[in-house]
């Protein structure tokens, strides 16, 4: 029987190239994502190619109503999950605000990661030796946590609040990997490289020609998921929990994502931001 992978933000960039690669490999895919329509061409696109037919389920992961909606679609299935990747990402030139009052990238790109993960963490321990890979950034060195102002209220710069929800990735891959010692599930973050894709698009049109401009020295999407693929599928990291990774290789983070009191700090405020969802 085919292993189950779920992943987030499928259907471009480095997650159709993480999907098509795992479903090359004989993974049997959730494509967890927003546009019913893509998310169909590239279920379309995996069973030409000889996959097997993916499961879609539909969720924008700005909303913890959709997030909460979307796991018990799957788990209503009662398929095992030995593989999620947390893909999904955003990034925002201005501050605008979830249907939950919260801050849209911190939203997505944090709490969406932790909602989802949390909601499906007994599948994936019924379901060991299970992995999670949550992919994060480089960009996690750009800025602090700042704890009084998550939701960056009092000021908002594009770059530094990605940036922070980057090094939230990372707290959160850190803290749950404590947390799951001796599950069978082990935990990794990943950063994919400076990668060709359609991340920050949404912003208007100087902001896509600007992303096009840029593209030409980026890697491309399939380059990017390579390290994705690695950290989900390599035989020789069974059990290797809690470690980042770029380019195929361990890499040591930045000494604020290390900080193991505010990894515990960033989850019990996790916990309350999305309690009640």
């Amino acid at each position: 029987m085919s292993q189950t992978c779920l992943i987030t933000g499928p259907t471009s960039g480095i997650g159709r190239a993480t999907a098509l690669e795992l479903a090359r490999r004989g993974m049997s895919l959730v494509l967890l994502c927003r546009d019913a329509a893509k998310a169909q061409e590239l279920s379309a696109e995996i069973t030409r190619a000889g996959g097997t037919q993916p499961m879609v389920v539909l969720a924008d992961l700005a909303s913890q109503a959709d997030i909460r909606r979307a796991a018990a679609e799957f788990l209503a299935t009662g398929r095992p999950l030995h593989l999620l990747i947390n893909n999904a990402g955003v990034v925002n030139l201005k501050r605008t605000l979830t249907g939950d009052g919260l801050e849209t990238t911190f939203a997505v790109n944090h709490l969406a990661y932790f909602l989802l993960t949390s909601l499906l963490l007994e599948r994936l321990r019924a379901s060991a030796p299970a992995r999670i890979v949550n992919v994060a950034s480089e960009a996690h060195k750009f800025a602090p946590l700042e704890f009084d102002d998550l939701q960056n209220a009092r000021r908002y710069r594009a770059l530094r609040v990605y940036g922070q929800s980057k090094l939230a990735n990372l707290l959160f891959t850190a803290e749950l990997s404590r947390r799951l010692a001796g599950s069978g599930v082990t935990v990794n973050a990943v950063h994919p490289g400076a990668v060709a894709t359609g991340l920050g698009t949404n912003n208007g049109a100087w902001a896509r020609a600007l992303v096009a401009l840029l593209g030409m020295f980026f890697r491309s999407p399939d380059d990017g998921a390579a390290t994705s693929t690695y950290v989900a599928t390599a035989p020789e990291l069974e059990g290797v929990s809690g470690k980042y990774f770029a380019s195929c290789r361990e890499k040591r983070p930045s000494r604020a994502a290390r900080d193991a009191d505010a990894a515990r700090r960033l989850w019990q405020v996790s916990e309350q931001l999305v309690r009640g969802g």
